[in-house]
């Protein structure tokens, strides 16, 4: 979908709308769309939500959104929305971000990484059952390590599948450096090691001198365009795992490993599960093509959507609880 002149607008699908017609929502963990906007204004329009653009040689363009299948919005420079949008989008369970240029970072406050829909009528189970892992060090702690070891799991499997030519024994570390590590610091660290092995990995594979560094605002070079298809990729990943906390009425600031002072850091716990696989290969493939962030950000959102992602991890999540 296009837009005239130099405005830019981001979304990855293409629907055509009918008329006069109720549709129904799409179940949470199905649903198919992920929109980033930039220089538009979202609103409600005949029961629709729209986003309209600036003038460009006197003409606007309204647009739909098709938000009873849609996960999350993010927001980018030179947008806006009104209170009617926000409401109609929150009847869709539809969460919404407020980010800087290409889609990050996210400046939201509400919640630290995305203003959920206020509704009254979440599940309570898994948050109370979440809670009372939570409150108990020992069932923390497998809870942790549970993760680690799906993460290194799920990775190995997609890694192989995909023929990709990384070390297979970095996963196989991380699963036996967890199941013998027995508290959070130990296990933090079992985890850094095993992500600065990735990225080595990663990297060798396309060839690049490479060290991870946030908010790289240049992107001359291979190394710095991964750097910043990273930070975007990430921040549609927070997106995914705070819609699967959401929808299972899971509190973001109860985490099982990182930020323990911050009030959003389980959605960094949730995202680690699969960023391995979504965000980092990409990342270090499309930045040796030199590829546009549309480009990056449209292969993320397709990658998700043939992984079924928000249903595996929002499976993953309930059956840890249960087991746990």
């Amino acid at each position: 979908m296009g837009c005239p002149g130099k405005h830019k607008l981001y979304p990855f699908q293409i629907f055509k709308m009918e008329r006069n017609i109720k549709s129904k929502s799409v179940m949470l963990s199905k649903r198919a769309n992920v929109f980033y906007l930039e220089h538009v204004r979202v609103m409600q329009k005949n029961e629709r939500v729209v986003y309209l653009t600036e003038a460009v040689n006197g003409i606007q363009q309204f647009v739909s959104i098709p938000d009873k299948n849609t996960t999350f919005i993010l927001l980018g420079k030179g947008t806006s929305i009104t209170d009617s949008a926000v409401r109609k989008l929150a009847e869709s369970n539809v969460v919404i971000g407020f980010c800087g240029s290409g889609g990050s970072p996210l400046f939201a406050d509400i919640d630290i990484a995305f203003l959920t829909p206020q509704d009254e009528y979440r599940p309570t189970e898994y948050g109370q059952k979440w809670f009372e892992i939570w409150s108990n060090e020992k069932l923390r702690i497998n809870l942790a390590k549970h993760f680690l070891i799906y993460r290194g799991q799920k990775a190995s499997e997609w890694y192989a599948n995909n023929n990709k030519n990384i070390n297979q024994e970095i996963f196989n570390k991380l699963i036996y450096n967890t199941k013998i590590t027995d508290n959070i610091p130990h296990l933090l660290i079992v985890e850094a090691h095993y992500a600065k092995s990735l990225y080595a990995e990663l990297a060798k594979d396309v060839g690049i001198r490479f060290t991870r560094e946030q908010a790289v605002k240049k992107s001359e070079n291979p190394a710095q365009k991964a750097n910043s298809f990273l930070d975007h990729g990430n921040y549609i990943a927070y997106g995914y795992a705070s819609v699967a906390l959401h929808g299972l009425g899971i509190p973001y600031f109860l985490p099982i490993l990182h930020g323990k002072t911050r009030r959003g850091a389980l959605v960094f716990d949730v995202a680690d599960l699969f960023k391995d696989y979504l965000v980092m290969p990409l990342a270090f493939e499309m930045s040796i093509r030199n590829a546009k962030d549309t480009e990056f950000r449209a292969k993320i959102i397709d990658s998700a959507q043939n992984l079924e992602l928000l249903d595996d991890v929002m499976t993953f999540l309930k059956t840890a609880i249960e087991n746990i």
